[in-house]
Order: C-alpha cells, then sequence, then structure tokens
C-alpha cells in the first residue's frame, strides 16, 4: 500500500517495468498535467487570435472543406464529423454547440458562422440537430485565416500524428476583443465582452503609433464594451477604465425602453433590446412571477410580441404612473438590468495564463499581426526568387528555342546536355522539360521580361519591409484600416449597438408608496395559518371567524395594505410580511411558514404592524435582553434577520415597544422587579444583558412604563388595579426583586 506522508520514491527492483512512488505525488503530478490540459487546451482562449482549440479547429475544417462566405453550405454534422475525426478527439455533440454559437448573433458580435437552419434563439431554445442543419463560414471568419497557406504561423501534428493543425490562426481581426470570449478552467477562468471592431481597429492603430499610451487615452477609443443584443451601459467611466487597467471589473448593462402612447391617454412601455446573455424567455417568466406575487403592484400585465426582433409589452397599472419610476423598480428586481462581470484571463502566446489589461491584449494581437506579416512576407520573397529563376531560364530557352527543341527530340539524357550547353540550374532545366507544347506559342520574350521585372520590383519592396521596422508597423495600420472599413462603423453590422449612458437621477420609491392604501384585518391562528380580511372587522364580526378543527385564534388586528409586519420567532429572527401580498379572506388562508422561512420547530411569539422611528424591548426565556431600534430588525428576505440570540433551550419570548421610563419584569418565582429603561443597552443584535436575577426558573414577563403613572394589572377579579408606590419593588437591573403585591394575576403577567 502506498504511503501518503512520505514523499521519496521507492523503486522496485523485482520488476523494472513497476515503479512505486507515493499516492500524494501520483495524485498531484496527475491532477496538475489534467489542470493544465483544461486550462491550455480547452478553457482559455489564445491572446492572439482569440479562439479556443475547438474553435480554432472548426474553422480550420470548413477552411479545408472550402465553406467560403460566398460558396455553398455543408451539413452540420459533416463539419463536425471532420473536426472530430481529424483533429478534435471529444464528443460530436460538444463540437456541435460550438459551431452553433459561432453562428448565433445574440451571442457573436461577429459570427464567424453563417448558418442555415435553426440555430437555437434569445428565448434560450437549444439549435436543430446537426444533421438537420447546414453551415459555411462568414466574411469575418474568412479574415481569421489570412496568409494560412502562406506560412503565416506554425503547425503540429493533430493527436494521431496523420495530419497536421494551425497551432494559432493569423487573425487579421482583433477576435479576442471582438467577440469576447468565456470559460471556466481549473482554478481559474475568463470572461471577457465582445467590443467593437472599428474602435478596437483605432485603439490598436494608436498603440502602434504611442507605444506607451496611457489607459486614459485607449478609453477614448474603446469607450465599453458593445454586446451584441445591444442594451444601454450604465457604468461609470472610472469604473470602466479601471477594469480595463487591472482586466477584472463589471459592466452594468440595461434594456432599452420607450413610452408608447395608446387611444385615451393610456400608454405602454415597449423593451426593444435586453441585456446581453439574458433569455428573453426566463426574464419575462421572472417579472410575471413578481406580478402574481404582487411585488410590483405599479405593474398590470407583461406580454411577449417579439417576432425578428425583440418586443416586450409591459403594461401600468395606471395611465398616472410615472414610467421612469415604473422601469426603475424593474431594473432593481429582475434582470431588466444586469452586470456583466469581466475577468480577462488568456493565454499569452499559447502557453502563459494571464490577467491582462486592455493594453496588453491589444498589444499580444499587434505583436502577432508583425510576426505574421514577416513570415508571410519572407514566404513571398522565397516563391519570388524560385519564379525568377524559373523565367530566366524561359528567356534562355526562347532565345535558342530550335537548339532546346533539337535536344529534347535528339538526346538521350537532354536535361544534362542543356544544362551543360546554357549553363542553366536544375531547376530551371527541369521547368523547360516540363513545359507542355502549348507553352511554346505563349513563350514570348517581352512578356517574360515584364513579369521579372515587376517581380524583381516586388522583391525590392519587401526586401525594404523586412529591413525596416516603421516599414512594417506602417503596413500594419494600413491592414488595420482595411479591416476597419469592412467590418466597421460604416459595414452592415459595424454600428456600434450598446449605448454608454449614464444612470438617470431617481429617488427610490419605497414599495408601501407604489400599493393602493386599504384597510384589512389580520387574521392569524395558533397553528400559523394567515389570511388578511377586507376592512376593519367589527369584535362581532370578529367572533365568527372561523378556522381549522382544533384551531383558534392567535392575532387578530387592523392593519392597512401598505404597512410591514415583523413576526418574530422564538428562535430570536424577525421576518417581515407585506399587508399586500397576504392570501386574501377566503377560506383559512395560507400557513405563514410559507410566506416566510420558520422553521417547523420555531413557535410564533408575537405578530404586529412596524411603526418606524419605534424602540422594542426584547427579552429571552432566561431573563436576558436589550433595546433595539424597530428599524433595524426588518428583514430583506425571506430567511428573517437574526436578532435575538439564543441558546438551546431558550427562547425569545418578549418583544414589547418601549412606553416610558421604567422596566418591569416577573420571574417564574412571582418576584417582580422594577428598574429604570436607561440601564438597558441598546444593541442591534446579541444576547443582551441580565434582566433579572434568578435562583430556579427564568423569565415570565416583562412590560415598560412611566413610574409617575404607577404598573397596572388586572386583579383575579378582572377589575385594573394601579400600584404608584413601587419603592419595595424597585431595584438594580439583574437583581432578584420581591415578591408580587397581592392581587397579582395568578398567570403572572402584566
Amino acid at each position: 500500500m502506498a504511503d501518503l506522508t512520505n514523499d521519496t520514491d521507492t523503486p522496485d527492483d523485482s520488476d523494472g517495468l513497476t515503479v512505486t512512488e507515493t499516492l500524494r505525488r501520483a495524485l498531484g503530478e496527475r491532477y496538475l498535467n489534467y489542470a493544465l490540459s483544461t486550462i491550455m487546451h480547452r478553457a482559455l482562449p489564445d491572446a492572439r487570435d482569440g479562439l479556443k482549440p475547438v474553435h480554432r479547429r472548426i474553422l480550420y475544417a470548413m477552411h479545408q472543406l472550402k465553406l467560403d462566405s460566398n460558396g455553398r453550405f455543408r451539413k452540420s454534422s459533416k463539419i463536425s464529423g471532420d473536426v472530430m475525426g481529424n483533429y478534435h478527439p471529444h464528443g460530436d455533440q460538444a463540437i456541435y454547440d460550438a459551431l452553433a454559437r459561432l453562428a448565433q448573433d445574440f451571442n457573436v458580435r461577429y459570427p464567424l458562422v453563417d448558418g442555415q437552419g435553426n440555430f437555437g434563439n434569445i428565448d434560450g431554445d437549444n439549435p436543430a440537430a446537426a444533421r438537420y442543419t447546414e453551415a459555411r463560414m462568414t466574411a469575418t471568419a474568412e479574415a481569421m485565416l489570412t496568409g494560412l497557406s502562406e506560412n503565416a504561423v506554425d503547425f503540429r501534428d493533430n493527436y494521431d500524428g496523420s495530419l497536421e493543425e494551425p497551432i494559432v490562426l493569423p487573425a487579421s481581426i482583433p477576435n479576442l476583443l471582438a467577440n469576447g470570449s468565456s470559460g471556466i478552467a481549473v482554478g481559474m477562468a475568463t470572461n471577457i465582452p465582445p467590443h467593437n471592431i472599428g474602435e478596437l481597429c483605432d485603439a490598436a492603430i494608436h498603440l502602434i503609433k504611442a507605444p506607451n499610451a496611457r489607459d486614459e487615452t485607449l478609453l477614448d477609443y474603446v469607450p465599453g464594451p458593445d454586446f451584441p443584443t445591444g442594451g444601454i451601459m450604465v457604468e461609470p467611466r472610472e469604473n470602466i477604465l479601471e477594469a480595463y487597467r487591472t482586466g477584472r471589473g463589471s459592466f452594468r448593462t440595461r434594456a432599452r425602453w420607450e413610452k408608447e402612447e395608446l387611444t385615451r391617454g393610456q400608454w405602454q412601455i415597449v423593451v426593444t433590446e435586453i441585456p446581453y446573455q439574458v433569455q428573453k424567455s426566463k426574464l419575462i417568466e421572472k417579472i410575471a412571477e413578481l406580478i402574481n406575487a404582487k411585488k410590483i403592484p405599479i405593474l398590470a400585465d407583461i406580454r411577449d410580441e417579439s417576432t425578428e426582433d425583440v418586443r416586450i409589452i409591459l403594461e401600468p397599472r395606471a395611465k398616472t404612473v410615472d414610467p421612469v419610476m415604473l422601469m426603475e423598480t424593474l431594473f432593481r428586481s429582475s434582470d431588466l438590468e444586469t452586470r456583466f462581470s469581466m475577468n480577462m484571463n488568456v493565454l499569452i502566446d499559447g502557453l502563459t495564463p494571464k490577467v491582462c489589461s486592455l493594453k496588453e491584449v491589444l498589444r499580444a494581437f499587434i505583436d502577432h499581426r508583425r510576426e505574421v506579416l514577416l513570415r508571410r512576407s519572407k514566404h513571398r520573397l522565397d516563391k519570388i526568387d524560385r519564379r525568377l529563376e524559373v523565367l530566366e531560364g524561359y528567356i534562355i530557352a526562347f532565345l535558342n528555342l530550335d537548339r532546346v527543341i533539337e535536344i529534347i527530340r535528339y538526346e538521350d539524357e537532354p536535361k544534362a546536355v542543356m544544362m551543360a550547353e546554357f549553363t542553366l540550374t536544375d531547376v530551371q532545366a527541369e521547368a523547360i522539360l516540363n513545359m507542355r507544347l502549348r507553352s511554346l506559342r505563349k513563350l514570348e520574350e517581352m512578356e517574360l521580361r515584364n513579369e521579372r521585372d515587376k517581380l524583381l520590383i516586388e522583391r525590392a519592396s519587401l526586401e525594404d519591409l523586412l529591413a525596416s521596422e516603421e516599414l512594417q508597423w506602417k503596413t500594419i495600420i494600413d491592414q488595420l484600416r482595411d479591416v476597419r472599413k469592412e467590418f466597421g462603423k460604416q459595414s452592415e453590422n459595424g454600428a456600434r449597438r450598446t449605448e454608454l449612458a449614464e444612470v438617470p437621477d431617481f429617488e427610490e420609491v419605497p414599495l408601501e408608496a407604489m400599493i393602493e392604501k386599504e384597510p384589512i384585518t389580520v387574521v392569524c391562528s395558533a397553528m400559523g395559518w394567515i389570511r388578511a380580511m377586507k376592512g376593519h372587522l367589527t369584535p362581532e364580526q370578529q367572533a365568527k371567524l372561523k378556522f381549522k378543527d382544533g384551531d383558534e385564534a392567535r392575532f387578530v388586528f387592523h392593519a392597512e395594505t401598505t404597512d410591514r409586519l415583523l413576526l418574530l420567532g422564538s428562535n430570536g429572527r424577525f421576518y417581515t410580511l407585506l399587508g399586500s401580498v397576504l392570501p386574501g379572506g377566503r377560506g383559512m388562508g395560507e400557513p405563514v411558514r410559507l410566506i416566510v422561512d420558520l422553521p417547523n420547530e420555531v413557535e410564533m411569539v408575537d405578530l404586529f404592524i412596524h411603526k418606524p422611528g419605534r424602540k422594542l424591548l426584547m427579552a429571552s426565556s432566561a431573563g436576558d435582553g436589550f433595546i433595539v431600534e424597530e428599524d433595524s430588525v426588518i428583514a430583506q428576505t425571506r430567511s428573517g434577520k437574526q436578532v435575538l440570540n439564543v441558546k438551546e433551550g431558550i427562547k425569545a419570548l418578549i418583544c414589547k415597544p418601549v412606553i416610558g421610563d421604567h422596566i418591569a419584569c416577573v420571574g417564574e418565582n412571582r418576584k417582580v422587579l422594577v428598574f429604570p429603561v436607561s440601564e438597558l443597552p441598546e444593541m442591534g443584535r446579541g444576547k443582551g444583558v441580565r434582566l433579572q436575577k434568578y435562583k430556579d426558573g427564568g423569565l415570565n414577563d416583562a412590560i415598560t412604563f412611566t413610574l409617575a403613572d404607577g404598573l397596572s394589572w388586572l386583579d383575579p377579579a378582572g377589575r385594573t388595579r394601579t400600584e404608584t408606590d413601587l419603592t419595595e419593588w424597585t431595584g438594580k437591573r439583574a437583581s432578584a426583586g420581591r415578591m408580587a403585591p397581592r392581587g397579582f394575576p395568578r398567570n403572572n403577567r402584566f
């Protein structure tokens, strides 16, 4: 069995093929290999062409199949099959999913695949099966492959060594930033938003002219992402600058909307663009749930009238509703506003993962373009040299055509004879011998000399280019300008889609202000079934309320639909309920445990209307407590807010408004203690301090009152009794107190 702690390898002499190593090292090495493979060959894009291996192999396979942008379509199953069989030995469904995404104009800013058939939609529907769809490359994809046959990039063997594939594509467009990328590797991830090609070309040209350009200057050229689904970005400029400077940040994007006037003063809101990567169907479903739950009372209905373009209709509850207030509420409550988190983690030179700034990514692209330019120029230079050599041979053959024909007709070794007689090279002699007879009529000295002169001029310009770095950068700038002209703002899909704007000044309106104020009677039973009856019920009507068998009324009080209700559980947590969303009065209502996350083992201690600015006395059964501001106990979520900390066996017992200057508490031992409110601290959350000291038992009840008015309670006969002289029971907080006065209630409660 392998040792888990010892890190030394122990060779096994009994078998030369077996090596014993520690489990820690074996697992570590293998997991590291897997992690590196995932990072380099699957999840992270290359900074030079912005592609992951699967996308690069798809484009290369389509290039091999000659699926040009103006050519024919081929079945997607044929393409994914070629990719899988020749270059990418993984699942065909994964390959097809990657191919389909490259064709989705709502996911990719500049699609690299031109799809024919059902390739999915913005609602989140999946593409049709590969056997039903067809595809070819787009002009953008062809721009990614320009120069591939001119030794622009290195090739490597495919997975079985039978073919070769490019390590990186020449990429004449800045695809990494233009189309973005996302992926999760091992211990790292990447998420890059799409941008506008025209803006990227401008920024790259500026970076070539000013290599030490500041991030602020680049932001003038690339003001922010340009999402394929449009929308309005409301992220402040300083945040965008920081994100591009560090490579990490987020971009807040909103849906584009407009107010559409209807007849008789009615109106509706039309949403025409939604944030990037938001599924329209799920967005509408979520907003419909908010309407049903009455969480946005000023919104009456939502419907989808989309065809080719997005058209979502939002109907207000009344024509008096402010459309800006309605939309701001929706932006806060739904995916009509989202944040795109950027993490510009890419492979530098295809090897090293690094979180890069905007400048570093652009620098990697233009450096790659220079490398491609040099390699293509050298390749062209070699071809010119070979052609010049052949042309020189043709000119010699033309000048001695009759003798050449004679040698070919009568000599056994015409090649050697020609090489010796006319001082030809092996390449020249071979070219003359391979010439077809019909080519003899084209063999004119002037044409040959003209072609040679043109090639010599081109050769000289290439040598100048290779010798001058300044000339190289000038050529790259010209190439970028050509790309900008073809794919930039003047092209069909080149105009910026995502508008940059500032968040409008808008004071947040509380939910209560949107709810129509109506009187209700809140009814909650002992078993926790809650409902809201319309109107304020009279005591006689309350007496006729029906409950389930074995159940009875626990809390019944008048309220308004705009009220917030606070529910305290015996676990010391406060839960917030809205009067407007309580179930109606028909039937027995609903269990309160379905409305908030109140655990089954937790009892309800109190339920009351929230009054802003009030203070509450909190106490546990152990006799510990404090004073808390009521505004701070409101819970924003279903899970509630912990206020009074209680241990096992102890529960929250008291929650009463602070009215007066003194506190009276009574223990299970019937001892009463009175002390000033000022001795009890104000806290936001905690266990609290000791209110009264007990040898046995705990706290039974506590109340606040004004000492000058005395302490009142109901005696056993039901009469109100007031004790004004409380000197005997007044003491310091945490003392034991004295036995309750004669006539104090038997239930030990004030």
